[in-house]
């Protein structure tokens, strides 16, 4: 049970930041700082034009995340990285992985049906 608590801390922010394309106008709407038309022009822009830099922001969260982590396991130096390089790979493929199915699953079943129901988009 601790890797997958452990895969689901290091990825739930970079799935989040990945996923602010569609989510941020749903919040703006949900929350009253916009209305639904300033909110669905919002999210055609953010994810028409602009879903490459919000996906390169969640890989970018992940990387940071991905860092924390081994710092937090006690792999500071490169002597220590070597030692553990299996356990390394294997967490960087596995956290991979998991959000790429998380960021697909959170943005277009989570969000999509969010913004069905509130009309946004149909």
């Amino acid at each position: 049970m601790k890797p997958i608590k452990e895969t689901l801390k290091i990825i739930s922010i970079p799935v989040l930041g990945a996923s602010l394309c569609c989510l941020s106008p749903l919040l703006l709407f949900v929350f009253g700082l916009g209305s639904l038309s300033f909110a669905a022009s919002l999210a055609d822009i953010f994810y028409g034009e602009w879903k490459w830099a919000f996906r390169t922001f969640g890989l970018f969260l992940l990387a940071i995340f991905l860092f924390l982590h081994f710092r937090k396991e006690g792999i500071c130096t490169f002597d220590a990285a070597k030692r553990h390089r299996n356990k390394i790979l294997n967490t960087i493929l596995v956290s991979v992985i998991a959000a790429v199915l998380g960021y697909w699953f959170f943005l277009y079943v989570v969000v999509h049906y969010w913004g069905v129901f509130l009309q946004l988009w149909e």
